[in-house]
């Protein structure tokens, strides 16, 4: 039987059970105990609105969104992949019902991100964003957007890494050079890695020394029965991610075959303590 035949029906006999299990987590912003952190931060591979049970639902995935409540989040395969590629979220919608308005990117014709990327911005006035394109046998990319949150100056940079080992530690030089002449700030490295391997085997060594802090690797892929942590959130400074988590409900389980992985985030004060 086709997997996409069987697993709407696995869905439903564990549903309950799943709803259970995942419904502790990290704080969400309806939670009580987020006081004296600046902002939660998520990154979510949308996989183009296409659940697990092969249903193009964008809806679903907008649902999933309001769940999460992030103050800045990255989304990845906001875009159809072939043809006009246009966009697949309805971003009034966004902005009205979840107050999540999207970074200013050049015209991407009738697409909402960059190779897919996007960052969706609650709170903060962005100074800047970048288009960067990233090297290998895909067309990938990355978003580097510097924010002004209300506790001062965020870097939030955004990437969707290839498949290919190869492409991802260039892609991932690629990233540390277009930042390697930009003043420090707090900055934040988020999105879907690709990237399994733990240790030397790692196309993400190279981050090590830009980004040495890291929230621990999470599974999130696939969905249903996540063991693969191929989605990362990283920072510069020690202190700057808690709570991390993997957002986890029966909607996010279906939506996608990425689940939602989400952290507070806590700026450093001027002496670069958190």
């Amino acid at each position: 039987m086709p997997i996409r035949q069987w697993r709407p029906a696995l869905h439903k006999a564990v549903k309950p059970w799943l709803s259970r299990a995942y419904s502790a987590g990290a704080p969400s912003r309806h939670d009580e105990g987020h006081d004296g952190f600046d902002a939660l931060v998520a990154s979510w591979n949308i996989h183009k609105c296409i659940g697990l049970d092969g249903i193009f639902d964008p809806e679903r995935t907008m649902a999933v969104i309001a769940e999460i409540a992030a103050d800045l989040l990255a989304l990845q395969e906001v875009d159809k992949r072939f043809g006009s590629r246009s966009g697949l979220l309805d971003m009034r919608r966004l902005r009205d019902e979840c107050g999540l308005v999207p970074i200013p990117l050049r015209a991407t014709g009738k697409g909402h991100g960059w190779h897919g990327n996007l960052v969706l911005c609650r709170e903060g006035l962005v100074r800047s964003a970048r288009q960067l394109a990233l090297p290998g046998m895909e067309a990938r990319g990355a978003l580097i957007a510097d924010i002004e949150m209300t506790a001062g100056p965020l870097r939030l940079i955004a990437a969707h890494l290839g498949l290919l080992r190869h492409s991802r530690a260039r892609q991932v030089q690629a990233i540390l050079a277009a930042i390697a002449s930009e003043p420090e700030i707090p900055t934040l490295l988020v999105g879907d890695l690709n990237e399994w391997r733990l240790g030397p085997r790692s196309s993400l060594l190279g981050l090590s020394q830009a980004f040495g802090v890291s929230a621990p690797p999470m599974p999130t892929f696939p969905a249903d029965y996540p063991v693969l942590a191929l989605d990362r959130l990283m920072a510069n400074h020690r202190g700057m991610l808690a709570h991390a988590t993997v957002h986890r409900s029966p909607l996010s389980q279906l939506a996608s075959d990425h689940l939602p992985l989400k952290a507070w985030v806590k700026l450093p004060d001027a002496n670069g303590e958190s």
